[in-house]
């Protein structure tokens, strides 16, 4: 009973707890969005808002999906509760309390989740190049932990910018909270089972060569699979939406980048888009401060940035290829650690 009541009650949030963007309906979902949603709710559970609100832009939400539930959702070598540490210690590291409490209750909902300290300090670190540490865990886990730390780099800038710091509704009071966690807990706990076999997303988006930045996925071809498609559409969505000269900015910033937040204030972004034309510098402001420290981003940031291009797609577009960006380049240094645990 309490897994469909959470999923209407999730259902009816979208509309109110998105900021910037219209939602799509589950109602009027049609063709790419209808199918991802469906497989959203069968096998996540729910609805998510993280997911369903890049629907605006349905390559971007097929490509969101995907390298979610490859990683996460799938059922494969790692254990789900290690997963949902790695995905709590990336969000915890990026500033991202919606993911934070979302992942973190799911593990709390977990029976007999074992110790999971370890793994959380290993993701939480793995947010910068100093910070990254040998894995804990077998190199057979690597593709599928690894990937779950690059999708949560993504999505939490993704949520950063869209979301409110809380998976509940406003109206939620603070001494209702821990019954509420409990309650969505037991909703998003994952199945028995172990979930979903691998591989069931990848007809959403056409297939690609493998990216030369996926040779962290080795040969899991699900993980390889959703992952390069999930680049070639965001990378498609970037170059409808973004300025080039906005990308090659971002690209050549990202390029020496080692993970760690510019600064306290803003001053650092006017200084790097001084260069960019005048109509391309609110672009460059939103999507180097979403690549690079998306807890930073304000309604002033966007709505510079809705003035040049208020479309909804548009939007999305740019704050998923610069959230990508970002992510990419932080699989840099993830993907090249060698695991410390023995098979």
């Amino acid at each position: 009973m309490i897994r469909p009541l959470v999923r209407f009650a999730v259902r009816r949030s979208l509309t109110h707890d998105t900021r910037y963007v219209e939602v799509v309906r589950p109602r009027r979902a049609r063709g790419l969005v209808a199918e991802v949603y469906r497989q959203v709710e069968d096998e996540f559970g729910t609805l998510a808002p993280p997911t369903a609100m890049h629907s605006v832009a349905p390559d971007t939400l097929a490509a969101s999906w995907m390298i979610l539930r490859e990683t996460l959702v799938a059922k494969g070598v790692a254990p789900r509760p290690a997963k949902e540490a790695v995905a709590t210690g990336v969000s915890l590291a990026n500033s991202c309390p919606y993911c934070a409490d979302v992942h973190g209750m799911t593990l709390d909902a977990i029976p007999d989740v074992g110790p999971t300290d370890e793994l959380v300090a290993w993701a939480r670190g793995s947010a910068t190049a100093a910070g990254v540490v040998a894995p804990p865990f077998p190199a057979s886990q690597l593709p599928e932990l690894v990937g779950v730390a690059v999708a949560f780099q993504y999505y939490n800038r993704v949520v950063n910018v869209f979301l409110r710091d809380s998976p509940f509704p406003a109206h939620v009071p603070e001494s209702a909270k821990p019954k509420a966690r409990k309650v969505l807990g037991r909703a998003l706990r994952p199945p028995a089972d172990g979930g979903p076999p691998p591989g069931g997303s990848l007809d959403l988006l056409p297939a690609v060569a493998r990216p030369s930045d996926l040779a962290w996925a080795g040969e899991n071809e699900a993980i390889a699979g959703a992952f390069g498609r999930a680049y070639a559409a965001v990378d498609n969505a970037g170059a409808r939406s973004v300025p080039r000269s906005v990308r090659e900015l971002v690209a050549d910033r990202l390029s020496s980048w080692d993970g760690q937040a510019p600064g306290l204030s803003r001053a650092w972004v006017q200084d790097a888009v001084a260069g960019l034309a005048p109509a391309d510098q609110p672009a460059g402001r939103l999507a180097l401060v979403v690549a690079m420290s998306s807890y930073q981003v304000d309604e002033g940031l966007v709505e510079a940035f809705r003035a040049t291009a208020p479309g909804d797609e548009v939007l999305m577009e740019l704050v998923s290829w610069a959230s990508l960006a970002a992510a990419r380049r932080i699989s840099s240094w993830v993907g090249a650690a060698s695991p410390a645990a023995a098979e």
